[in-house]
């Protein structure tokens, strides 16, 4: 199965050279070319993407301030003709640093680690901030929410809004991603619009859940997962 990727760089010949290199690659697939970061996270927010190969100085949101907002699930291999980043780089476990001019025997080198690359970071959870950003209003607007915060979180066709006891925050964004971005040791999915905190759950019966105060529907094909949650944690 091919990896999905995109490619988020300002400078077009480096875009192109990217572009020709991916097709020369069975087991990538292009999707978006983004020459706007801020553009490359609405995208993200709504499409399943594996692999970005991210330039790291960009105007208005760099690569590294990117690369620690978008979904853990997603691979990163940063673009740049900057040195100076590549410790920071790796700190952000990245698959790879590729330094401008890239080769293209540079190129399949960093890809190929993305096959002996592990598929989730399930395992990993541990590892994960405790915390999201979300953009909210206003250019290049950052909302930043702690994970033990959120109440549950819902959606509302193109946007999702997360519920926390003192605030609604709403998002462009898809369930799905955000989803992506939670521990699923500590939340789970009970309706195709709603996914809830398992430690804010007050109450649930055959039909809903309630938390704090608030009844949210369980839906048919989330039901048995749910239960079987709640059955591993009964006394």
């Amino acid at each position: 199965m091919a990896f999905k990727c995109i490619i988020v760089d300002d400078e077009p010949p480096a875009t192109r050279i990217l572009e020709n290199y991916i097709g020369k690659v069975n087991f990538l697939e292009k999707a978006e070319v983004f020459n706007d970061s801020l553009k490359a996270l609405e995208f993200l927010n709504l499409q399943k993407v594996d692999v970005i190969f991210l330039d790291i100085q960009m105007p208005q949101l760099t690569g590294l301030q990117l690369s620690r907002i978008i979904s853990k699930n997603i691979k990163v291999i940063f673009t740049t003709a900057y040195p100076d980043f590549a410790l920071e780089g790796f700190e952000l476990n990245a698959v790879d640093y590729l330094l401008k001019p890239i080769s293209f025997e540079r190129f399949y080198q960093a890809v190929s680690k993305l096959n002996s690359e592990p598929k989730t970071v399930v395992s990993n959870q541990s590892n994960l901030p405790d915390f999201l950003f979300v953009k909210t209003d206003g250019k290049n607007k950052f909302q930043k929410i702690f994970l033990s915060d959120i109440l549950y979180v819902e959606s509302l066709q193109n946007y999702v809004c997360i519920h926390t006891e003192r605030q609604q925050i709403i998002t462009h964004s898809s369930l799905k991603n955000v989803i992506e971005s939670l521990p699923e040791n500590d939340f789970i999915q009970i309706h195709k619009s709603y996914v809830v905190s398992l430690k804010h759950i007050e109450s649930t019966d055959n039909f809903s859940v309630f938390v704090n105060g608030k009844e949210l529907p369980i839906g048919a094909t989330f039901k048995d997962a749910f239960f079987e949650k709640v059955e591993g944690n009964k006394i």
